[in-house]
């Protein structure tokens, strides 16, 4: 049985990356995932998609984050807690090198989330109603 040529094997390190950017995965995590040594994939997987999986599992987490801030009402600290990250200093750091503005002024860059969230009209007409009043208990 012919071997797989070694991006085969990547790729099925870079989907779990991708699925799972908020658990605390590792390189050496990666790593098992494509059958490597954490250093032989490291090296691979740089020479094959041009950056670290360090590097790629970061910015992963960082667009997930920034479309949590865009799309959300919910702290910086909760988001950076949701995408997998410990520390919201790094995380600070890290989203303003790659989007170049911090967490706060990238989320005051877009329209509220609430502006987002649509009241079906069904919903609308049925809190909108009058209670069930009669005008015999208007006049007192």
């Amino acid at each position: 049985m012919p071997s797989l040529p070694p991006a085969r094997h990547l790729l099925r390190a870079k989907d779990l990356a991708d699925a799972r950017f908020a658990d605390s995965l590792t390189v050496g995590d990666l790593a098992r995932a494509a059958g490597l040594s954490p250093a032989h994939f490291s090296r691979e997987f740089r020479a094959t998609f041009g950056e670290s999986p360090h590097s790629y599992l970061l910015t992963r987490r960082l667009e997930r984050a920034a479309a949590l801030l865009r799309n959300t009402d919910r702290s910086v600290a909760d988001v950076c807690m949701s995408v997998g990250l410990s520390s919201v200093g790094s995380f600070t750091t890290s989203f303003t090198r790659l989007y170049g503005k911090s967490p706060t002024a990238y989320r005051a860059s877009f329209p509220p989330a609430s502006a987002w969230a649509v009241v079906p009209a069904c919903v609308a007409r049925a809190y909108g109603r009058p209670q069930n009043r009669t005008f015999r208990e208007d006049t007192g």
